[in-house]
């Protein structure tokens, strides 16, 4: 049985290193580093800069899980003064 995750090599920061993730993730990652008008190696780079512990796969990983939950919490956040406001309507009527 094939792995899911699957070893590619980057350049960050002027030096060629691999990293192993799932598909999944890399395809997040680049539709990030898109989103933001960056290159994949720099988008990585900034990943690594920032990490305090674990290595790159992990650092990578929770990057991608914060990015998506920061999203929903926005949405989240972006819905509820609309919910909030027709209820409000709805009981003065």
């Amino acid at each position: 049985m094939k792995s899911p995750v699957v070893k590619r090599s980057i350049v960050i920061a002027g030096h060629k290193t691999s990293v192993s993730l799932e598909d999944g993730f890399w395809k997040s990652l680049k539709e990030i580093a898109g989103e933001r008008d960056m290159t994949l190696s720099e988008l990585v780079a900034s990943i690594d800069s920032d990490r305090r512990h674990g290595n790159l796969s992990s650092a990578i990983r929770l990057f991608v899980l914060d990015h998506y939950r920061s999203q929903i919490t926005q949405e989240d956040i972006g819905e509820r003064p609309v919910t909030h406001e027709l209820m409000t309507a709805g009981a003065a009527s």
